[in-house]
This record gives C-alpha cells, sequence and structure tokens, in this order.
C-alpha cells in the first residue's frame, strides 16, 4: 500500500528545519546547509548532482538513498521551488536545480497563483496547484500509483500536512547543529496525539536518524 512520507528532512538540535532569510544566494536559509553535512558527503547525493564519489554503504547514505526510493510523485512548497512571491511575473523561473531536477517524476508546487505545467528534463513535470494541500494530495496520489508520495518540504508544508493528519511516515535526521533561529519544524504540534512512534533510531557521525511511523 503506498504512503505519504517525508524522509531526508534534516532538523537542528534546538528544533530548526530552516534557516531565515531564504534568497536565491541562501536557498535554505541563512545556515541551512548546515543541517545537510550528513547528506552532502554521500554517494547518494553525489548521483543526484550527475557527479561521481561519494560515501557508499554507511548509514548516511543508506538513509540518504531511502530518501529518494520508491516515489512516484513529490509535493512542494512555493518557498521550495523557488524565492520568486506573489503572482508569477514570467516563466524565467524553473526552480533551483537547473534543467534536470532530481525528482523525476510529477512534483505538485503549492500556490495561490495559477501557472501552467511545467516540463523539464529526465522525468519531471511541475504542476502549480492552487486548490490548497488535500487537491495536491488526490493529484499526487494519482500520479504515484502504487508508489509512494513524498511531501519535501519546506518546513511550513510539512507541518500543514501533518497538522492535517496526512503524513504516514517521517524520517528526520537530527543534527547537532544549534541554528537559534529559523522555521520549528514541530512547534505546536503533538506528534503523540497525531498517532506517531519512533520505529528507527541510528547514529552517524553527522546525524541521528529517526523514523516515526503513524500506528
Amino acid at each position: 500500500m503506498s504512503k505519504v512520507r517525508v524522509a531526508g528532512f534534516g532538523v537542528s538540535l534546538d528544533g530548526f528545519g530552516a534557516g531565515i532569510e531564504q534568497s536565491l544566494e541562501d536557498p535554505l536559509g541563512k545556515r541551512g546547509p548546515e543541517m545537510f553535512q550528513w547528506f552532502f558527503h554521500t554517494n547518494s547525493f553525489c548521483s543526484m548532482h550527475a557527479q561521481e564519489g561519494g560515501t557508499t554503504g554507511d548509514v548516511d547514505d543508506v538513509f540518504a538513498h531511502r530518501a529518494m526510493e520508491n516515489f512516484g510523485a513529490f509535493i512542494l512548497g512555493r518557498n521550495m521551488f523557488g524565492p520568486v512571491r506573489g503572482p508569477w511575473p514570467d516563466g524565467s523561473w524553473k526552480g533551483w536545480w537547473g534543467d534536470d531536477p532530481p525528482y523525476h517524476a510529477p512534483t505538485f508546487v503549492l500556490t495561490h497563483y495559477e501557472r501552467e505545467p511545467l516540463v523539464m528534463e529526465g522525468g519531471t513535470t511541475f504542476h502549480f496547484v492552487t486548490g490548497g494541500i488535500e487537491k495536491a494530495l488526490v493529484l499526487a496520489k494519482e500520479a504515484a500509483g502504487t508508489n509512494d508520495v513524498k511531501i519535501g518540504g519546506g518546513v511550513a508544508t510539512v507541518r500543514q500536512y501533518l497538522r492535517a493528519g496526512l503524513i504516514d511516515s517521517l524520517h528526520i535526521a537530527s543534527v547537532p547543529v544549534l541554528l537559534g533561529q529559523g522555521e520549528r519544524l514541530f512547534d505546536g504540534l503533538d506528534l503523540h496525539a497525531l498517532g506517531f512512534s519512533i520505529t528507527e533510531r541510528t547514529a552517524s557521525e553527522y546525524a541521528t536518524h529517526l523514523v516515526l511511523e503513524k500506528a
């Protein structure tokens, strides 16, 4: 049975899932990349960017591989897609990832402003959904078929789906970094009341990987 999953989501020790002041120069916000040092050294990351090298088979690479495995569709928030705000001025912004984004599947972007689908190389098509999180999930499930749907972020999008009780599985990489400010992932959320329990806990040099599943 297909699931709705969050996977490979870096969270600082003080609970932040993104830094402040996202911009073209800082896609993850100020100091945001510090939460993904567990990911950048892996072969899975290198392969996503058509590069050779990276660690293979260690804890971080295993979880990095799982974070992109068995997904038939993705859902992203508007901020995850890019720094453009308000109505789309034109079609020039096509995401952070160049001509061949790493999704290779239908990817649904939450937005308040209509835009025609954007077909990219490698099988990724961005669909811009104005009907809210439930509508995006219906479309993503239809596109994914028997595969899973990944809620790719950012923080606000994951929080919305958690609050609505629509996420089945959550993998976070808890990293030994204190951001001090940013967007808190779990602020105001009672994961226990939402039915989650920790089913996996594995530590590496860079992060503690925690998998939470809904009963």
